[in-house]
């Protein structure tokens, strides 16, 4: 409760009375019937104050509320303020304050009206703010101002993800593009480097160097763990294959050794030639093995030919143009993997390595060729008797096509002139 205290103007005078008499009794009542009514009236004043006061703390309370619901409501709590700033000018006078009740009566009726139509105005517009806020705050609702910033942040964001994917994709095909080009630069150079090589062996051997793609042998003079010639080209998925070779052994009778290994991935012996000491050659698709009854130790030079076919694998074997035996299951129904590595002169144990002396070959090899089907004999008599050329359609014999390491090295031969040679 406030203490008050009021100017009374001199009784004197034909306007006094209009501030002590109610504007419905009849006469002027007596000083005690004044004194309370006019204690009557301070406290109805005081009531509708503190009425006024708590409306004024619940809109607080209901702005409060609003601003801790969600940011972006904010306009609500604006209109609260200006509900609260836009209460007539009688009722920001009636606040508690001790200077403004000096400036004027406050029990007159007039000002008792204004006082009580404001607090019903104020209770009116809290009332709509309670009324609007759940179909505000909804966002199903019908569009609305205070929805707007989330409707218009959220598609900002859609469209800087869309921007941002957009940008990933174009990198990833400008990296795929650089990718191809740089593959496709790559095998350019290759193709120059090649040129090059033939270039220079032609112009270090003049008239004798050996011309691609026959002309050469690839010779191992003895039996390590490091001298080996390697294939250049990656092999496709054969159902069907032949390949031939002139073989010349110079390992005295104690086993040819591995003329070439194919391995892939996951398996080393995919195809392999070998002949270990006393043991006769034999022939491994897929760690399955085959006897071939083939002799080449009479460390002369001899044409070889193998072919294969994974329906029902079956296998033929030629010597020097000649169907020495052929067999079945070997391997049937198995597909030779591609993109392995193929070696001459070594057996490899894994991909590409871990070499063994005592299967290493010792000797020469030339005419080395990969065909993806099964020859038929007269051809493969054509090649060994020298009457038919014929290079692989897999895998020709060509001097790009095989580099050599660990000290074996290509050397200018012409298998059909120079065979009878020692």
């Amino acid at each position: 409760a406030h203490s008050h205290s009021f100017w009374f103007p001199p009784v004197p005078g034909p306007h006094a009375h209009r501030f002590l008499c109610t504007p419905l009794a009849a006469a002027c009542p007596s000083g005690a019937e004044q004194g309370d009514a006019a204690a009557g009236e301070r406290e109805e004043l005081l009531l509708l104050q503190s009425t006024a006061e708590q409306l004024r703390q619940t809109a607080l309370q209901q702005e409060a509320r609003i601003r801790a619901d969600q940011d972006t409501i904010r306009e609500l709590t604006g209109k609260l303020g200006r509900c609260e700033s836009g209460l007539p000018r009688g009722l920001q006078d009636a606040g508690p304050r001790r200077d403004a009740m000096a400036d004027g009566p406050w029990d007159s009726p007039a000002l008792i009206l204004e006082l009580e139509d404001a607090v019903r105005a104020l209770r009116d517009r809290l009332d709509r703010i309670e009324q609007e806020l759940p179909t505000r705050v909804n966002f199903s609702a019908a569009p609305a101002p205070a929805p707007a910033v989330p409707t218009a942040l959220h598609s900002k964001m859609d469209e800087l993800e869309g921007q941002l994917l957009a940008k990933v994709l174009a990198l990833e095909k400008e990296r795929v593009a650089l990718s191809h080009s740089s593959h496709r630069q790559r095998q350019e150079v290759e193709k120059e480097l090649d040129a090059l090589q033939d270039r220079v062996a032609e112009l270090e051997h003049g008239s004798s160097a050996y011309s691609p793609p026959d002309a050469f042998k690839i010779s191992i003079p003895i039996r390590n763990n490091y001298m080996y010639a390697r294939v250049r080209k990656a092999l496709p998925e054969l159902y069907a294959f032949t390949v031939c070779m002139w073989l010349r052994s110079r390992s005295g009778g104690s086993g040819q050794g591995t003329p070439f290994s194919y391995s892939v991935p996951g398996q080393a012996n995919e195809i392999v030639l070998l002949e270990a000491g006393h043991d006769p050659m034999e022939l491994l698709i897929n760690d399955k093995v085959a006897q071939l009854p083939l002799s080449l130790k009479d460390d002369g030079w001899h044409h070889i030919c193998i072919a294969w076919t994974t329906r029902d694998g079956l296998w033929s074997a030629y010597q020097d143009g000649e169907l020495q035996g052929s067999g079945e299951n070997l391997a049937a129904w198995h597909p030779i993997k591609p993109h392995g590595i193929l070696i001459l002169g070594q057996e490899q144990d894994t991909l590409g390595g871990r070499f063994d002396a005592t299967q290493a070959f010792v000797g020469d090899i030339a005419q080395f060729n990969l065909w993806d089907h099964a020859l038929t004999p007269a051809q493969v008599l054509g090649i060994a008797n020298c009457t038919g050329p014929l290079l692989g359609n897999v895998l020709p014999w060509e001097d790009k096509l095989v580099e050599a390491f660990g000290g074996a090295k290509k050397a200018t031969f012409d298998v059909c002139k120079g065979r009878a040679k020692a």
